[in-house]
């Protein structure tokens, strides 16, 4: 075994949620010889055509890649380790901090052919399938935006990949309605942490009224031209929005989650043309996590 590679316990735990091989063509390789492979490339952040022989063909790993990025698998993995730490008691549901990081796009990230118009199928087309691929435009270059939900033991919740120059707050809502954990013994999925906290690029009133709406409390600190405007407008401003000091010094939790994800180097710097494999990408990073004691 590898440095970094997938331990027995990892595997059993991952195994059952991949696909079974099936269709035409020869045997496939091997899911966890491809799955380190997978892992390896994340951590590292070398082209796939590098990869070491051990891990078998790189185009076998990273059309494997690409395939679980485009069908979900990805998504399935990372929700089976949240069930997993969720029955163990290992979630921090007290507190889910949102943030983002923005991420240098590589010029082998650049230039992805754009999509041919085709005629609408009744199945609709995955989100984070983009047709602007995720990537803004700004005085640096190429960024994309990383925007997650992370709990108390530093770990992701949720992500959402976005260009560079979107705003933080309009992604907040989505971010959290992408946490699905489900429940291993029966049951909804839990959705619903119970406090979430959030810096000033958070603060709307759109953001407030639906955490109100799913009675979800709340620390985001208002900036000082909102509070200026309230107290301009005297008593049709309304009240102002309450804040909690001790729950945001836990701010630092999700500034640390985005710091681990980032030491994927694969994650800091974008290598991907794609916005769905990019997506992949991180949230394979965001599995190695979860798998960790």
């Amino acid at each position: 075994m590898g440095r970094g590679d997938l331990t027995n316990r990892e595997w059993l735990l991952l195994e059952p949620h991949l696909p079974s091989p099936g269709g035409r063509g020869g045997r496939w390789n091997d899911h966890r010889t491809v799955l380190n492979g997978i892992l390896f490339r994340v951590r590292t952040g070398i082209p796939w055509r590098d990869l070491p022989e051990r891990y078998g063909s790189w185009k076998t790993v990273y059309e494997r890649h690409r395939r679980w990025s485009a069908d979900g698998t990805g998504n399935r993995l990372l929700q089976a380790v949240q069930a997993d730490a969720d029955l163990a008691g290992r979630i921090d549901w007290g507190i889910v901090g949102v943030d983002s990081t923005s991420c240098r796009a590589h010029q082998h990230a650049a230039g992805a052919r754009k999509a041919r118009p085709r005629v609408p199928k009744k199945r609709t087309t995955p989100r984070h399938h983009r047709p602007d691929e995720g990537l803004g435009r700004s005085r640096g270059g190429l960024t994309s935006n990383i925007h997650l939900a992370g709990e108390g033991g530093c770990r992701t919740m949720a992500l959402l990949i976005t260009p560079g120059q979107w705003g933080d707050a309009p992604q907040m809502i989505e971010v959290l309605d992408r946490i699905k954990v489900p429940r291993s013994l029966a049951g909804r999925p839990r959705t619903r942490p119970e406090h979430v906290s959030g810096d000033k690029a958070y603060s709307s009133h759109r953001n407030r009224r639906h955490l109100r709406r799913r009675h979800i409390r709340h620390t985001i600190p208002e900036p000082k031209d909102k509070r200026a405007n309230r107290r301009r407008r005297g008593s049709t401003g309304g009240r102002p929005a309450g804040f909690d000091r001790e729950c945001y010094r836990r701010r630092n939790e999700v500034e640390r989650t985005i710091n681990r994800l980032k030491n994927s180097r694969a994650v800091a710097n974008r290598y991907d043309k794609r916005a769905y494999v990019s997506h992949g990408t991180v949230t394979v990073a965001a599995i190695r996590l979860w798998l960790r004691p």
